[in-house]
């Protein structure tokens, strides 16, 4: 922190952790929320995406000149995309065209090659993720990154972000809270802190729309509603996910997800996008149930700039039947 980081891999990670004062004070516990915005791409999805890449270059799978090839909600394809310009290698993003505009055109700004594809579920082998496996075989040369079921996602985080909320918080947390939609963030920073300490919390945000609330709690992957909320939830446990210890689980529907990531611009001071709404609204309800007197961590994945021809956007809310936010309404809280 504070020194001389060589080119864009090494300023990946060591980011703060920001204490939620207004959160805090109005639950009576010490909420935090590691600020992966701040990484260099912008997103959490840095770290697995520089884990990815480092782990292919050893392996020798990944040589000079070679071809990265991802399905990607966004936020991994511009963290591709970047290290791709920094190591020498060409990026191919495989996208649903559900996706925000700006992240969309981020990608292609930033030089990736860059195909836009219709919505569908992972069982359909149209499914964006799947799509981009085929072409990734197709390329001689080329890796898929994989980022659901390929295990280096998580290791960089079970060897990056894990590590530093333990020193950061100097071993002393009751409660980690995230969504998921890879698996990596979420079980990578469980495992770390489950064989640090066994009783720390970990508990799974979905968002409405997503199987992994009916998974965690019941043990069936069902799926009710929908959301807007976009890189997390899933119809299926990823590789990535196996095995992570899942202590509870909290289901944030549209409604509190956006009023939350408002209350956290007018109230913080922070323009965060939407997962980051299911993450502290989740970390609020395990606030609850803890009671006072508890430290919760969660995750700001990335910033509200990516979003602002969406969520920040009323005519886009009132289109998809949700209201804007409006800061005389009564406090969420």
């Amino acid at each position: 922190m504070g020194g001389i980081s060589e080119g864009f891999s090494e300023a990946v990670g060591q980011t703060p952790l920001i204490r939620l004062r207004a959160l805090s004070e109005l639950t009576g516990c010490d909420i935090l929320g590691k600020a992966e915005f701040m990484n260099p791409g912008g997103s959490v999805k840095d770290r697995a995406a520089l884990g990815i890449l480092q782990e292919a270059e050893a392996s020798g799978e990944l040589r000079p000149g070679g071809t990265v090839v991802e399905g990607t909600a966004g936020n991994t394809g511009i963290g591709l995309a970047h290290l791709c310009n920094a190591r020498g290698y060409r990026c191919l993003i495989v996208i649903p065209e559900t996706q925000s505009a700006e992240k969309i055109g981020l990608l292609r700004s930033l030089g990736a090659e860059v195909r836009t594809v219709p919505a569908v579920p992972y069982s359909d082998p149209a499914n964006y993720v799947r799509l981009s496996g085929r072409i990734a075989a197709e390329i001689p040369g080329a890796v898929w990154a994989n980022q659901f079921d390929n295990l280096a996602n998580r290791r960089a985080h079970f060897g990056s972000t894990g590590p530093e909320i333990w020193e950061q918080c100097e071993g002393t947390l009751d409660a980690w809270v995230a969504a998921t939609g890879t698996g990596g963030t979420y079980a990578g920073v469980a495992l770390f802190l489950k064989e640090r300490r066994k009783d720390v919390r970990c508990v799974l945000a979905d968002p409405h729309g997503s199987a992994l609330y009916s998974w965690a709690t019941g043990g069936d992957l069902s799926a009710e509603g929908r959301s807007i909320t976009e890189g997390i939830g899933n119809s299926r446990v990823t590789a990535n996910l196996v095995d992570a210890p899942i202590d509870d689980a909290v289901r944030i529907d549209d409604r509190e997800a956006l009023r939350t990531i408002y209350e956290l611009l007018w109230r913080e001071g922070l323009f965060m996008g939407g997962s980051v709404g299911i993450n502290v609204a989740a970390a609020v309800e395990t606030a609850r149930r803890l009671g006072p007197g508890h430290r919760i961590v969660t995750v700001l994945c990335d910033s509200g700039d990516r979003y602002r021809s969406s969520l920040y956007d009323r005519d886009w809310l009132q289109g998809r039947g949700l209201r804007q936010p409006e800061p005389d309404a009564p406090v969420l809280f």
